[in-house]
């Protein structure tokens, strides 16, 4: 939409009013006729003002003469007009030369960087290791040296395991693969000891090497030893090994949180307003007024790149800016409907992070009841594998 807006600025638009009893069915057939409209205010039932391009607007009057409309023209803008006012042909044909000159300067410089991860894996701050590294937006192509680039980026992080870097127009493709993430593998002739990477309950031990340091009901820490990397028998004396085994035990989770009886919520009203700004690479346009009509709202920013070709980036972009009107409403639980409400979101937070969901044993949920509130408290209890090597330190 935005896009067809700017493109109507730039070869001209008129708004115009249009008078008739007719006024809807004169906009389902602009609707039905794929005629681009904006900016549509209704007055007084009979008036309706309206933003159409200059090509669009010829096509009006045989639906003006169906639906016994009157049109009238207010206003006219966009470039066609500024340059209608100007009698002399050399200034159109220097604002040519000027737009010429413009694309062809912006094709030597860097518009637009795409990232794309193999299995849409993400990557946190690549973008910002690649501005460090001098690739970002509004930088000359002839300045890039991909090769010393990925070199540079590869010794940078250890969690990328290929990558790749694509100049295409004024457009730069980085293509990686990130690298699985591998715990730190001891060699088998390391001295080593199994110890606890999380707080539980044992249910099960089975050292095939080392010593079983603990037993099945014990209760143990995140660190502790579970099988020591040694042997000893009755006739020998003690001898390192690299322990090897496996160790499962109870893991608790749990998390809490106050709910409270009377809780002001804000709630979407259907009404929105949209605006829009452009921006040249780092400076911007604002068309239209700071404060938005509505004392409470959300906001959300939808930017489109404006582009010649599928890989030519211009280093303009259309910004639309959407205002959701929103009101305060006092949202009442009973204390059966708090604790539900609570119940449920703390077991969402808690199952995030169990990997497995078939080895939960139990959910338990304890409640303290205020006046105002009830604190929630929801405990999962999970049966896991808790073993990690650690290196013996002499």
């Amino acid at each position: 939409m935005y896009i067809g807006i700017l493109l109507r600025l730039i070869f001209g638009y008129v708004r115009i009013e249009v008078e008739g009893y007719y006024i809807e069915r004169f906009i389902n057939i602009c609707q039905n006729k794929k005629i681009f409209i904006w900016n549509l205010k209704r007055k007084k039932g009979v008036k309706l003002y309206l933003n159409i391009g200059i090509k669009d607007f010829k096509k009006l009057k045989n639906i003006a003469r169906k639906t016994n409309c009157k049109i009238k023209i207010n206003k006219k803008k966009g470039i066609p007009f500024i340059l209608h006012r100007y009698k002399k042909r050399k200034i159109f044909a220097i604002f040519l030369i000027i737009i010429a000159f413009a694309i062809y300067t912006s094709s030597k410089y860097v518009w637009n960087i795409e990232v794309q991860v193999e299995d849409n894996l993400q990557i946190e701050q690549i973008e910002e290791d690649l501005a460090d590294l001098g690739l970002r937006k509004g930088v000359l192509k002839s300045k890039i040296e991909k090769e010393k680039l990925i070199n540079e980026l590869r010794l940078k992080r250890n969690d990328i395991s290929w990558i790749g870097i694509d100049l295409k127009g004024t457009n730069v493709i980085i293509k990686a693969v990130k690298a699985d993430e591998k715990p730190d593998l001891l060699d088998n002739s390391d001295y080593c000891n199994i110890v606890a990477k999380k707080s539980g309950i044992i249910t099960k031990i089975i050292a095939q090497n080392g010593t079983a340091v603990v037993n099945e009901g014990d209760e143990v820490n995140e660190g502790d030893i579970l099988i020591a990397g040694y042997m000893e028998g009755k006739y020998t004396d003690k001898r390192y090994v690299h322990s090897l085994g496996f160790v499962q035990a109870k893991i608790k989770y749990y998390k809490s949180e106050r709910i409270y009886l009377n809780q002001e919520k804000l709630k979407d009203t259907g009404d929105e307003e949209k605006k829009f700004q452009i921006k040249f690479n780092n400076f911007q346009i604002n068309f239209y007024k700071t404060l938005s009509k509505f004392k409470i709202y959300d906001t959300i920013y939808t930017e489109k790149k404006l582009k010649v070709f599928s890989n030519f980036y211009l280093p303009i972009s259309v910004v639309e800016i959407t205002n959701k009107e929103q009101v305060k409403e006092m949202q009442k639980y009973n204390k059966e409907e708090a604790i539900e409400l609570g119940k449920e979101q703390l077991s969402r937070a808690i199952e995030k992070d169990i990997a497995n969901k078939e080895n939960i044993l139990e959910t338990k949920v304890d409640t303290i009841e205020h006046e105002d509130s009830v604190e929630v408290c929801v405990t999962y209890e999970v049966l896991e594998n808790i073993e990690t090597y650690k290196k013996i330190e002499f």
